[in-house]
């Protein structure tokens, strides 16, 4: 037996044989804590419970390597991205998941400066977020290269968006968008916000709509502030996907799906307070309205077809 163990077998003895732990604290030159403590032990594991435990830590984070480091210096220097994007890509490119103050001691280390934000000197805008899933949609067409055009919706109140590659923004490709809007969406959507587009103004898409009990909500020209979380989103995906791939390569759209996977179920967005989109869609799910609901909601008869030009779609509207 350890002298340690000796010892604290003494307290426990004494202890048993006096019952005054303020008597024994004296004797022995200890705390009430330590002799509550080691009696405690002495009565659930014996004379095995006067050991001391292993003070090693019961998880020991992963040492950075010189390979994810030069990893962190490169996304800085190569994609000027902070903090937050840098732990984000690393997870997303490498699988290495960093904390962003490791990200932050390895720039200071390595004597990087801080990123210089610029400053728009002009008139903020009100942000506005809908309250529940599928309340409005905004949807919009990006030429990413000649020939690769990417149609976009995102849902104004989780994030969750859904992406696909078209050789060109017409009528016919986004009713076939809509189609995979309707299949990946996991919620039923009651309006559509877009700009006005010529894509987006044809009858076919407009009675498809309709046919569907979705409203139409086309924004006013010059004013790409009310379709800002789709512009957002946009930026995102050239900042943090296109930038990491080859647009020439075949395999393009299959890439992409992983990205709106990456999007929607491990990437978390700052502007909801850290979640995911799919965590923010499960939180708010009792309050989500289903198909049939949407349904009944909407009115047929205030609806109509929309103009592109929008001083003649507001004459139509009197």
């Amino acid at each position: 037996m350890k002298n340690e163990v000796k010892r604290r077998f003494e307290w426990v003895k004494h202890y048993e044989a006096i019952g005054n732990a303020g008597v024994v604290c004296l004797r022995c030159g200890i705390t009430r804590p330590t002799l509550r403590k080691w009696v405690k032990r002495f009565k659930e594991s014996g004379i095995d419970g006067l050991s001391g435990l292993s003070r090693r830590p019961h998880k020991i984070h992963q040492r950075i390597t010189k390979e994810d480091e030069q990893r962190i210096l490169e996304l800085r220097t190569n994609r000027n991205l902070g903090h937050r994007s840098i732990a984000s890509e690393m997870k997303r490119l490498y699988g290495v998941s960093i904390l962003t103050a490791t990200v932050h001691k390895i720039l200071k280390k390595n004597n990087k400066q801080y990123l210089k934000l610029k400053r728009y000197y002009r008139k903020r805008q009100i942000r506005y977020n809908r309250p529940i899933p599928g309340d409005r949609v905004q949807m919009d067409v990006c030429k990413i290269a000649p020939g690769i055009y990417q149609y976009t919706a995102i849902d104004d109140c989780s994030r969750f968006k859904v992406l696909q590659l078209f050789p060109r923004r017409t009528a016919t490709n986004t009713l076939r968008f809509l189609d995979t809007v309707l299949e990946q969406m996991p919620f039923a959507i009651q309006r559509i916000q877009t700009d006005r587009g010529k894509e987006f103004f044809a009858y076919s898409v407009q009675d498809r709509l309709m046919e569907w009990g979705i409203k139409f909500r086309p924004i006013k020209p010059g004013s790409p502030h009310l379709n800002g979380k789709v512009e957002r989103t946009q930026r995102t995906d050239l900042d943090e996907f296109y930038s990491t791939v080859d647009i020439k390569d075949p395999d393009l759209p299959n890439l992409l799906s992983q990205w709106q996977f990456y999007y929607n179920w491990l990437r978390s967005d700052s502007s909801l307070t850290g979640r995911t989109p799919i965590q923010v869609i499960n939180a708010l799910s009792n309050k989500t309205p289903l198909w049939e609901e949407v349904g009944n909601m909407y009115d047929p008869s205030r609806e109509r077809v929309r103009d592109q030009n929008y001083w003649i779609d507001c004459q139509l509207n009197k």
